[in-house]
């Protein structure tokens, strides 16, 4: 019997996948432990959230917080990709308008730097980034 003990760490896909899951289950505290303490997530500008946010808080205060404060998230499919300059993710889904219903469907690429087992940044790339913040304005004025 030997008294190694074993440790079986995480390829940086596996902490995206992990990272991805979280988010499609809305577990805050699951999101949290897969990114590191002084992550940096750059949205597009035209964002209501957009730009350059350091820390996790800061993360879910002002990327999560505001998606979710406009509308419900719904991920439909979530790929990972590893290569030598990082873990590309790619996202898609529907944001539902909280006040007025309206759906709209969701593109995302990101580009993922993992280290010791956490994600370090996000350079997150949507795919109509002016038609998503017009459905943010719309939301926030409640119209169609």
């Amino acid at each position: 019997m030997s008294n190694r003990i074993e440790t079986v760490t995480e390829s940086p896909a596996d902490v995206v996948r992990g990272l991805y899951d979280a988010l499609g289950k809305g577990d805050v505290p699951g999101v949290l432990a897969k990114l590191a303490p002084q992550v940096i997530v750059d949205e597009p500008s035209q964002l209501p959230y957009g730009g350059v946010h350091q820390g996790r808080e800061v993360f879910v205060q002002s990327i999560l917080g505001a998606m979710m404060g406009y509308a419900d998230v719904a991920i439909t499919d979530a790929e990972v990709f590893e290569g030598p300059a990082g873990v590309v993710g790619t996202l898609t889904g529907t944001l539902t308008a909280h006040t007025t219903g309206e759906r709209f469907p969701l593109t995302m690429v990101e580009i993922h730097q993992v280290e010791d087992g956490m994600v370090r940044k996000i350079d997150v790339f949507t795919k109509n980034p002016h038609e998503l913040a017009a459905f943010y304005t719309r939301a926030e004025a409640g119209t169609r």
